[in-house]
């Protein structure tokens, strides 16, 4: 189980997750829409096909979440390896705010991120509608209260809920570090681990210091969970092997501009408008440009569909393994927007009709013999660490374990 945090690199790991469920035939709890509707508590109704009496159990849980643990715990089986990523929570302001001004309030009242930063008080209101992107995010995403009053004593409970749910915390920052540590846990393969960075913005904007230590404050529920997380982070890579880390990194390193002089077309990310493949187009907030990739045109067929996996945004990859697990949605689906693009040619008369979103891809790239991975084991469930999920305190607001 992964939960996805918002503005934290966790793209890059839904793709790796995905690649990984598809090639191996995995079985996803995949949410109705884009999300677990977000940002309303998880319940596990909301998993299509959870009330399914002869579903197969699930292998995968990875969508945007707000995390009530003991509703994914009927999810997920009980030995299931539980993970998240973190990132310094003044980058992930800055992020925050150019990703979702145009939905929450709070930021698209705030002439720019700088008067935001200086003047938090005036902008900000709790009540407001999508109120949580723009104060201790991780929080929120973690089940918690963001707008609760800092003291040592809360924020120190919240830690111990999270290290009681979770077997590994990643770090935007050490991404790279993070996925070994991941692939070590899981007992995978070095190419399983491997990812392009997907969701990348054009042209973050740089802080300065006193920034930083401003979001840092503001937000200061994450940062506390933050420096405690970094700090067993590091003791996870003492215990890993320093040496071994800097072996596994360049190895890593190495195979990555492998793929990327084999798959892709320039070695740079690509502005959304030079990429009209809408399966690899990234999506685009209305105030924010997202960077994408193409994929050769002189690969073999094999060989190309492995780099289109590479590449895929989470939102269309979500779409390839609904098509493969509900396969009379994808028909519907696929009629749907054949009308629409019946509609959208009568309308635009002696124009060239806009491509519909069809997707190319109909049938599953792990319905494809070539692209199947060889020599790759299976994770057994019984070599990951139990987390059972009566075990693990309630992350709710108003159900968190009490001080001692």
């Amino acid at each position: 189980m992964f939960l996805k945090t918002h503005k934290t690199a966790g793209s890059s790991i839904l793709n790796i997750l995905h690649r990984y469920g598809d090639r191996n035939s995995l079985n996803f709890a995949l949410p109705y829409e884009r999300d677990f509707n977000y940002s309303s508590y998880f319940n596990a109704s909301w998993v299509k096909g959870f009330n399914n009496a002869s579903r197969a159990p699930y292998d995968i849980l990875c969508h945007h979440m707000r995390l009530n643990i003991s509703e994914v715990g009927k999810v997920m089986p009980s030995d299931s390896f539980y993970f998240t990523i973190l990132r310094d929570p003044a980058a992930m302001a800055e992020s925050a705010f150019s990703y979702y001004r145009t939905y929450c309030p709070t930021f698209k009242e705030a002439p720019n991120l700088k008067a935001f930063i200086y003047n938090t008080s005036l902008y900000y209101r709790p009540n407001n509608e999508s109120h949580h992107y723009a104060r201790n995010l991780l929080w929120f995403d973690l089940g918690m209260d963001p707008d609760e009053p800092f003291t040592e004593e809360m924020a120190s409970e919240g830690v111990r809920a999270v290290e009681d749910a979770f077997n590994l915390v990643l770090f935007a920052e050490h991404f790279d570090e993070s996925v070994i540590l991941l692939k070590e846990e899981l007992c995978w393969e070095l190419d399983d681990i491997l990812t392009f960075k997907l969701n990348a913005r054009e042209t973050p904007t740089q802080l300065e210091q006193e920034d930083i230590e401003r979001l840092r404050a503001w937000n200061s529920l994450d940062w506390y969970l933050y420096v405690y997380f970094n700090r067993t982070f590091w003791d996870k890579v003492e215990r890993f092997g320093r040496e071994r880390m800097d072996m596994e990194l360049r190895r890593l390193r190495e195979r990555r501009q492998q793929l990327a002089e084999l798959c892709l077309e320039g070695l740079k990310p690509l502005k959304a408008d030079e990429i009209q493949d809408e399966e690899i187009k990234p999506y685009q907030p209305t105030d924010e440009k997202i960077l994408g990739w193409k994929v050769r045109h002189d690969l073999r067929p094999s060989t190309k569909a492995r780099c289109v996996q590479m590449i895929t945004p989470e939102v269309q990859y979500k779409y390839l393994l609904d098509d493969w697990q509900f396969p009379e949605d994808a028909r519907y689906r696929a009629k749907e927007k054949e009308l629409e693009a019946k509609k959208r040619s009568k309308k635009i008369r002696g124009k060239k009709p806009e491509a519909a979103p069809v997707n190319k891809l109909a049938v599953s790239p792990r319905n494809k013999p070539d692209m199947v991975a060889e020599n790759k084991p299976e994770v057994v469930a019984g070599n990951k660490p139990e987390v059972v999920a009566g075990n693990k305190p309630d992350m709710v607001v108003g159900n968190k374990p009490e001080v001692p």
